[in-house]
């Protein structure tokens, strides 16, 4: 499978590479003209990228005409994330990525373990991570990680603009297959690919007012079985669970 490498330098026929992709594929890579590589531009348009010349720190090619990245879903699902402990936020943004989340919000509430602490030095690490867990999944985009929310309040002010909002709850909810069978009945005009919010909770959970809040909001309170999920379990099985009842695992 050729290598892929995201770039927003790609006009008429010509792409260009730099930074440090650029240092990858030219240096680690001992890549050759003529070799061919995929090359996204971030917008869920990917190239075949041809190699036609080596500069001190760009790779430029001759590209294909544009076609749709074939790994979007067709749901574009933004999952707020309670903030755990430890790497565990690590590991959710990089199965998250590959599962096909657009966005990442995490954020503290009342009963988070961890607390807020560089968290821009973090998030420099998260975007990293993201961009990684991207190319080696085939994403077209790569995903969004928001700063922390610093209460769950600031989580239920940016829920608007969504097409449905998920709360899922410890304490158990409707089936998530019901809830995306009414969001559907409700809006049968909703675009192609609807926007979806995905609400976690960290090692916690969530107090009873924060989900009487979610409600309030317009989240739909909904639960992932009988079982207690641990947190970096949650997120991921309620984005495969969305994939699976919305045909994108198909």
């Amino acid at each position: 499978m050729p290598h892929r490498y995201f770039t927003k330098e790609i006009a008429g026929g010509h792409a260009v590479l730099s930074g440090e992709d650029a240092h990858h594929l030219a240096r680690v890579m001992r890549a050759k003209l003529g070799q061919t590589v995929i090359l996204c531009d971030g917008n869920a348009v990917e190239y075949t990228g041809t190699i036609t010349a080596f500069g001190p720190d760009t790779v430029e090619f001759a590209v294909s005409e544009g076609y749709p990245t074939a790994a979007e879903p067709g749901v574009e699902m933004t999952l707020f994330v309670g903030y755990p402990k430890q790497d565990k936020l690590e590991q959710i943004l990089q199965h998250g990525t590959e599962l096909g989340i657009a966005h990442f919000v995490p954020f503290f509430s009342r009963y988070c373990v961890a607390a807020p602490k560089k968290e821009e030095q973090k998030n420099a690490r998260y975007a990293r991570i993201v961009l990684e867990a991207a190319k080696q999944a085939g994403r077209g985009v790569i995903p969004e990680v928001a700063l922390a929310l610093e209460n769950f309040g600031a989580v239920c002010r940016a829920l608007k603009g969504f097409d449905a909002v998920l709360f899922f709850y410890e304490c158990g909810g409707v089936s998530l297959a019901s809830a995306l069978k009414a969001y559907r009945a409700a809006k049968p005009g909703t675009a192609p690919r609807p926007k979806l919010a995905l609400i976690t909770g960290a090692e916690g959970g969530f107090a009873p007012e924060e989900a009487a809040a979610a409600a309030a909001a317009g989240a739909v309170t909904v639960g992932l079985g009988p079982r207690i999920l641990r947190c970096e379990t949650a997120p991921l099985a309620a984005a495969a669970a969305v994939l699976a009842l919305t045909e994108n695992l198909e």
